[in-house]
């Protein structure tokens, strides 16, 4: 039987370089798409898929994310006064949403690299599996990423990769898996994952993208290449190096996400997620189908 996944950790300690100058003094993770920072659409995903347990790790200069998640009376007190009682449960609602998820946040400590913050949350998980979600990523799906990602899990045993099918072309952008074996279903045995090859020697046409579970033994490999970079102080730690020494010898897995995935992490892919979860909302929608068919949208009295 495997052990209950109720623990995820959301990495949301770097400073979103390839967002500057807007990410200067906004934290990245809070950048909206739609009417939300991308950072709750994560929470969200997490919360809607059973997990109890939510560890972000931060870094200097990402208060704003604790203030948003932090109830606030006295704003919902105001809204309610002036009779804006549907902006007060928003307010509520988020607040509501990190008592349900059980927030807790940690400050990250130690080198540079990916593989850092999910060593650092895992220190406090004792022998338990835990998802480990981007706050770059926003999903659209039937079924949360984050529960199938869980259900793969609930089959194997074993960590588990989001994976999504990509063009060759855009290989040197994602990590690739080679795949050992195909059970159906979208879940695939992967045998390792190459980090951003070219597209002429990519192992297939999947992309590893932003969501995984990782075990106990993820957890112990990145301790060890953790433990050689402090003796040896070269490179960066990175989850992909951890995973491949754990491939090598056991089995781990992919679980081909259906849905639709948004990058934000960059500004290209974050106006596409804008655009898209406009046009998917009720009231902007309308409006932006408007302007791209050549019309001046709705007037304004100015």
């Amino acid at each position: 039987m495997t052990t209950a996944i109720r623990r995820a950790v959301i990495p949301a300690a770097g400073i979103g370089s390839r967002l500057l100058p807007l990410t200067k003094a906004i934290p990245k993770e809070m950048l909206p798409v739609g009417d939300r920072p991308v950072i709750e659409h994560t929470v969200r995903e997490l919360v809607a898929s059973g997990i109890t347990d939510i560890t972000i790790v931060v870094s200097a200069g990402k208060d704003l994310i604790q203030q948003h998640f932090r109830p606030n009376p006295a704003l919902v007190d105001q809204l309610h006064a002036q009779n804006k009682h549907a902006y007060a449960k928003a307010v509520e609602e988020v607040a509501e949403l990190a008592h349900e998820g059980h927030i807790t946040y940690l400050e990250q400590y130690g080198p540079y690299g990916n593989g850092t913050p999910v060593l650092n949350a895992a220190r406090g998980s004792g022998d338990e599996p835990m998802l480990v979600l981007w706050p770059d990523d926003v999903f659209v799906a039937q079924v949360p990423r984050a529960q199938q990602l869980i259900s793969a899990y609930e089959k194997t045993g074993c960590p588990v990769l989001a994976l999504m099918p990509m063009d060759r072309e855009d290989a040197r952008r994602y990590g690739v898996p080679e795949v050992k074996e195909d059970l159906g279903d979208g879940l695939l045995r992967i045998s390792t994952l190459l980090e951003k090859p070219e597209p002429e020697v990519a192992p297939s046409g999947f992309a590893a993208i932003g969501g995984y579970i990782v075990t106990p033994g993820i957890i112990k490999e990145l301790q060890a290449i953790t433990d050689r970079w402090e003796q040896h102080q070269t490179g960066e730690v990175y989850l992909t190096d951890a995973i491949n020494a754990y491939a090598a010898t056991k089995a781990v897995y992919g679980q081909v996400i259906d849905g639709h995935w948004y990058d934000t992490g960059n500004p290209t892919d974050y106006l596409v997620a804008q655009f898209a979860s406009a046009l998917a909302d009720p009231e902007y929608g309308p409006v932006l189908r408007e302007l791209a068919q050549g019309g001046d949208g709705p007037s304004r009295v100015r």
